[in-house]
Formats: structure tokens, C-alpha cells, sequence
């Protein structure tokens, strides 16, 4: 069993953002050099020794935690965000299955 790096986490939640027409960052700086939430960016968060996905849910930063209840360990929040990849490609492909039948 091959060991779950954060760069493989990373590497899945920006497949979601790019699947999803999402921004990459949680945070983008303007010209005046201030901080802004970008709304819909799905990011990773690390906290009590575990992993958790958040998105970012409004412009003051608030996140859900549309993936998993909590910060888990690396294995199953890398086990989580592919089974929501798969979940969205499955929806993807009965979208164009739809579309093909009309």
C-alpha cells in the first residue's frame, strides 16, 4: 500500500476545482494587496493531525465540508475525494447520455 502524500491529496482537489469550473486558490490578492475569498474553491485543510476538504462557502472565508464530517487521516480523505471524483463523472457522463438521447 503506497503512502498518501499531501501532494496527492492536492493533486485530487484540484481535479475537483478544475472538474467543476472552480477557482484554484481559497484566497486570491488584488491590486490594493487584500485577501479575497474565491466562493466555490474546494482546498484542504490540516488540523489535529488529519486532512479535511473544505469550500469555501462566502466572501468573509467561511468553508463547508461538503466531502467528509471531519479531519480524517490522509488514506481515507484520499479514498473520500475519489469516490466524490467518481460521483462526478458518473453525473458528467448521464448528463451526456441525456443530452445524446434528446
Amino acid at each position: 500500500m503506497n503512502r498518501i502524500t499531501d501532494k496527492d491529496l492536492q493533486a485530487a482537489v484540484d481535479r475537483i476545482n478544475r472538474m467543476l469550473g472552480m477557482p484554484m486558490k481559497p484566497y486570491e490578492k488584488d491590486a490594493e494587496g487584500r485577501y479575497h475569498a474565491q466562493i466555490g474553491n474546494f482546498h484542504l485543510s490540516h488540523q489535529y493531525g488529519g486532512v479535511c476538504v473544505h469550500r469555501m462557502s462566502n466572501e468573509d472565508g467561511g468553508v463547508s465540508t461538503p466531502i467528509m464530517y471531519a479531519h480524517v487521516p490522509k488514506r481515507e480523505a484520499y479514498e473520500a475525494i475519489h469516490a466524490f471524483i467518481r460521483g462526478l463523472e458518473f453525473s458528467a457522463d448521464v448528463t451526456r447520455a441525456r443530452e445524446v438521447a434528446a
